[in-house]
């Protein structure tokens, strides 16, 4: 499972991308089983911090 501990929701438009993107981004990264997913057009910055985290993750977990 992949849980999402720090979404960006600083102000309503981060706001607004975190509540449609995290869930996909999730489903991206479940259906790769890795961090290695495309993205999400629109929300790249919040696409880039997920994958760079569950990479992170990935590596301190011993899975990469």
């Amino acid at each position: 499972a992949i849980e999402a501990t720090q979404v960006p929701d600083w102000d309503r438009k981060s706001e607004m991308i975190s509540s449609y993107s995290v869930p996909e981004l999730v489903s991206q990264a479940l259906d790769a089983q890795s961090a290695d997913i495309a993205g999400i057009s629109g929300a790249t910055f919040t696409s880039m911090g997920f994958s760079e985290s569950l990479q992170a993750a990935m590596v301190k977990a011993g899975l990469g």
